[in-house]
C-alpha cells in the first residue's frame, strides 16, 4: 500500500496542492526573477514550466527522482530549450558552475538530505548566479513549531517525506549562500505552515 500511495496517489495530491491559488501566485512572483541557464531541482510534474520567460531564461534543465512526474512535465508546452533528467538533489549529475539560476520550489522539505542538496546547488551555480526558492518550513512561533515537530513523523509517512519543521533559511546559509532577499511569513495554506521565499547568492 505505501508503494502504491507513493507512486500513484501522492504525486496527484502534490500537484493538486501546489496548484492552489495562493501557491500559484507565490510561484509566479519568484519565477519572474529566474534568468539565464536554469536548473530546477525537484521539477516534479513541471508546474513552473509555463511561468518561465522566453528570452530571459535561455535554457532549462529540470531534475527529479520520479520518472512518472517527469513524464507529466514532458507533456507541458514550453518555448524554451528544455532537458528533463532523472536524478537526486543530493548528487546532481552536472559539472560545477553550470547554471545562472538554481530553482527550488517546495522541494527542500522532502529531500532526504537538504544540507547535501543545497551544497550541490552551491556547487553547480555560477559565482555570479543565484538560488531562487519558494519553500515552507519551521514556524517562528514556539507553539506552532512544537506542533510541527509533533506532526512531522506522521506527515512524512503520507506526504512523500515532507517535513513541516525544517529551518530553510539556516540550511541555505549553511550551504554557502547569502540571503539577498527573504520573505518569511505565515501562510493561509495551513495553520501549521510557514512560508519562506526569496533569492540567495553564493558567498
Amino acid at each position: 500500500m505505501p508503494l502504491f500511495w507513493d507512486r500513484h496517489v501522492y504525486p496527484l495530491l502534490l500537484e493538486w496542492v501546489c496548484s492552489t491559488r495562493s501557491i500559484v501566485a507565490e510561484r509566479a512572483r519568484w519565477l519572474a526573477r529566474v534568468r539565464g541557464a536554469v536548473l530546477e531541482v525537484g521539477v516534479g510534474s513541471g508546474l513552473n514550466l509555463p511561468g518561465l520567460l522566453p528570452g530571459v531564461v535561455t535554457r532549462f534543465v529540470g531534475l527529479d527522482p520520479s520518472p512518472a512526474l517527469l513524464a507529466r512535465a514532458a507533456a507541458r508546452p514550453v518555448q524554451i530549450p528544455t532537458t528533463l533528467v532523472t536524478g537526486a538533489a543530493e548528487a546532481l549529475p552536472f559539472p560545477a558552475a553550470q547554471f545562472d539560476t538554481v530553482l527550488v520550489t517546495y522541494t527542500l522539505c522532502s529531500v532526504g538530505d537538504p544540507a547535501r542538496a543545497l551544497a550541490e546547488a552551491r556547487r553547480v551555480v555560477r559565482p555570479d548566479g543565484q538560488l531562487v526558492f519558494v519553500e515552507h518550513g519551521a514556524a517562528k512561533a514556539a507553539g506552532r513549531l512544537r506542533w510541527q515537530r509533533r506532526l512531522t513523523p506522521a506527515w512524512r509517512a503520507v506526504a512523500g517525506n515532507c517535513h513541516l519543521d525544517r529551518d530553510i533559511p539556516r540550511l541555505i546559509e549553511a550551504a554557502g549562500f547569502g540571503l539577498a532577499e527573504l520573505d518569511a511569513r505565515d501562510t493561509d495554506a495551513s495553520l501549521l505552515s510557514y512560508a519562506f521565499s526569496g533569492v540567495a547568492v553564493p558567498r
